[in-house]
């Protein structure tokens, strides 16, 4: 019944492919289906169907899907591990994680990075690169000439050139000892820096770009306990950084860092709840979007156990954050995405295996629906422009 079971699966993700893609306004989700949550213990689950990848109409209201593929994906590091080219012709899909070949009760690193042509009628995998060791948290510039993907269990950022529909390694930039947990890479708007979390050593590194040629500066910036998440917004005034913290039950933090200072520097940080898992910052940059777990992803006996998560919304504003807006979510939520004219949000939750959909004006959030996705939205993006 189980090879049935995934016969079945692999043809419904085959015949939803052959929808065509939309044009414009992409949302793009990365759905593991290795693991699942058990009363707070993340447990392997046996003989598992392929990860996939869900590309999401926005122009749609409520938002629909378009395109379902099987792609290999992790839950493991910021739910940041997709990354859409501006003219939204590619998609790049990390995987952090697998499951070990020689036990299939555990995991072990992976360092694939998946490149799909979202333009192929059906979308389609065109290539499987080799980054580091956990390939994690990735981001692409603005012109859509360059990729960098944070590497885990290296300490390392792998950097891909693009050109087309070609997608190549040009190197790879080392920046602290495995243990420093480089978790994600984002850049600023103008391309000529790029900020790295690294949640193991509690920093985030400058990195210098110059065409396709990136380099460790040396300076480090200290927001809070474990930063992961992070986004720069489009005026390339302030970066966000989400600091998950150590998962005790205390409140964890978000960091604002003034970009354009010299050297860049952490300015601002608020509470916000137990472990800030995703964090994204409005196309206008004027919101900050923040996934906090609030405790849902710990047992039901937990203290600290909450009964859903919380999706909160921040208004940055000279350098200060302040709360807006918040709304119940579900159960070990991960990342957000905005539309494009940042009047709907996008909350990937595990548990449910579903996009919960909101819309925002500026004031309140309203859940407007629940798009069901094969897997568990580990990850979700849309282009950055």
């Amino acid at each position: 019944m189980k090879a049935q079971r995934r016969v079945f699966i692999l043809a419904a993700i085959v015949v939803l492919a052959a929808a065509p893609a939309a044009q414009a306004q992409l949302a793009v989700t990365s759905n593991d289906n290795k693991v699942m949550l058990d009363n707070g213990t993340v447990k392997i689950v046996q003989n598992p169907a392929p990860d996939t990848v869900t590309i999401l109409d926005l122009t749609a209201s409520p938002p629909r899907v378009v395109a379902e593929i099987a792609v290999p994906g992790s839950v493991v590091g910021p739910p940041l591990s997709v990354a859409l080219t501006p003219d939204e012709s590619l998609a790049l899909v990390g995987s952090s994680s697998k499951v070990d070949p020689g036990d299939p009760t555990k995991t072990v690193p992976d360092t694939r990075v998946s490149v799909i042509d979202l333009k192929a009628s059906p979308p389609a995998v065109i290539a499987t690169l080799e980054a580091g060791r956990s390939a994690a948290g990735i981001s692409i510039n603005r012109r859509g000439t360059l990729a960098l993907v944070a590497n885990r269990s290296e300490g390392t950022v792998s950097v891909f050139s693009i050109s087309g529909k070609t997608v190549t390694p040009v190197g790879k930039v080392t920046i602290a000892d495995e243990k420093s947990g480089t978790s994600h890479a984002v850049f600023t708007p103008d391309g000529t820096m790029a900020l790295v979390t690294r949640d193991g050593d509690h920093k985030i590194s400058v990195l210098s770009v110059d065409g396709t040629k990136v380099e460790y500066t040396k300076r480090d910036i200290n927001a809070g306990l474990r930063p992961y998440g992070i986004d720069v917004s489009s005026k390339g005034d302030f970066a966000a950084v989400a600091n998950i913290g150590i998962g005790q039950g205390d409140t964890d933090t978000v960091s604002l860092i003034d970009v354009r200072a010299k050297p860049p520097r952490v300015v601002e940080t608020v509470s916000v709840g137990q472990t800030p898992e995703g964090i994204k910052v409005s196309p206008d940059g004027r919101h900050v979007a923040v996934v906090v777990m609030n405790g849902s992803n710990k047992a039901k006996e937990s203290p600290f156990y909450g009964d859903s998560g919380r999706l909160v919304v921040l208004r940055a504003k000279g350098m200060k954050l302040t709360k807006v807006a918040e709304a119940p979510i579900g159960h070990w939520s991960q990342g957000a995405a905005f539309s494009p004219d940042g009047k709907t949000i996008l909350v990937g939750n595990m548990v449910e295996k579903d996009v919960q959909v909101f819309s925002f004006d500026g004031r309140s959030l309203k859940e407007v629906g629940r798009i069901k996705v094969n897997g568990g939205p580990a990850a979700v993006r849309t282009a950055e422009k």
